[in-house]
């Protein structure tokens, strides 16, 4: 009878423990696996993505090439209030980046006529500057919707390695 006690015994002591170290019942039941967190694709229309032109303080600058919306705050002493590439920022400056432009006529998402050199140059730009070193923080309309408001089913988000989820929101 003793050995069947103390097997029975040997038994419960890992469970007591157990119960110890289990939190209350009231608590909330912490979660071990968590999924990834998804990150919402924001969708900018060109009066939403204006608001953040840099020109009011305290609030975070944008701008996008080719349809993806840049988060450039880093870059305030660049593209901030009076700094030398404030032209850029609140718009799509696509063709104005392929151009090497501040001329208000290249602050267009329109990359009609551009050469095969600037083609280049923007993608260049685009992959080796904005997409490495900006986290990307959405998408213009333009990008995520057809002409007649209808989705894209061809959009993809943009892979940006350098920066995860967390980095970009």
């Amino acid at each position: 009878a003793g050995a069947a006690a103390r097997g029975r015994l040997s038994l419960l002591c890992p469970l007591l423990l157990l119960l110890l170290l289990l939190p209350a019942a009231s608590a909330e039941p912490e979660l071990r696996f968590r999924p990834p967190a998804e990150a919402p694709v924001r969708l900018f229309t060109e009066p939403e993505l204006a608001r953040y032109d840099g020109h009011q303080e305290g609030q975070p600058i944008y701008l996008a090439v080719k349809g993806v919306v840049f988060d450039v705050t880093s870059g305030k002493e660049f593209y901030g209030k009076g700094a030398p590439y404030n032209a850029l920022a609140g718009k799509d400056s696509t063709r104005g980046v392929a151009k090497m432009s501040l001329d208000p006529a290249d602050l267009t998402h329109d990359t009609t006529g551009l050469t095969e050199e600037e083609l280049k140059s923007l993608d260049d730009i685009f992959n080796n500057v904005y997409k490495a070193k900006y986290p990307i923080v959405g998408y213009t309309s333009r990008r995520i919707l057809n002409e007649d408001g209808s989705p894209n089913l061809d959009f993809k988000p943009e892979d940006q390695p350098h920066f995860s989820i967390k980095d970009e929101f």
